[in-house]
């Protein structure tokens, strides 16, 4: 992957390779099978490094379509996470969302701080999923936030215990 990245010019943790890898229906970050690859780069009509760089605005322009972000920002749930685990480990939650969210919500540093000071080890599907929502939903101010209202999550912290009434943005 490192030296496909290389040879195409584009850095590994760009969001680009997170596009494509959706447009592809890679199953697993790191690498793509043959099968994903040959239907992937068919259906972008690619077969070639240079028409792969040529179809790299049309890749970003995925971003900037809301259906097809919301798409992309739930496929990176299960691509992202260890098939053998159900939910999301917060280290590569936190990666993926700041990936995803971070140049867009205005709130993102926030919640990233919140992340990052809470004591949760994984972020399952729900919450991956509310977190878009959410970012979609409250304002950059908060003046449409409701603390009694839905965005009352429940964390799992790292021993699987299900903690109540943690509010996602404090």
């Amino acid at each position: 992957m490192e030296k496909f990245c290389e040879d195409i010019g584009v850095e590994p943790e760009n969001i680009i390779m997170l596009v494509l890898a959706w447009k592809l229906e890679a199953e697993s970050m790191g690498f793509f099978t043959k099968e994903e690859w040959l239907k992937g780069m068919t259906s972008l009509q690619c077969d070639s490094t240079e028409k792969l760089q040529n179809k790299f605005d049309f890749l970003r322009s995925q971003l900037n379509d809301f259906s097809s972000f919301k798409n992309i920002y739930r496929y990176a749930f299960d691509f992202a996470r260890d098939k053998d685990q159900r939910s999301l480990d917060i280290d590569t939650a936190k990666s993926m969302l700041a990936l995803l969210l971070g140049r867009t919500w205005p709130l993102f540093s926030v919640f990233y701080q919140y992340l990052e000071q809470s004591k949760y080890r994984v972020m399952n599907k729900d919450q991956w999923y509310n977190v878009l929502e959410f970012s979609r939903t409250v304002h950059a101010d908060l003046s449409n936030y409701d603390e009694d209202g839905a965005w009352v999550k429940v964390l799992q912290s790292n021993d699987g215990q299900a903690k109540e009434n943690q509010n996602v943005v404090c």
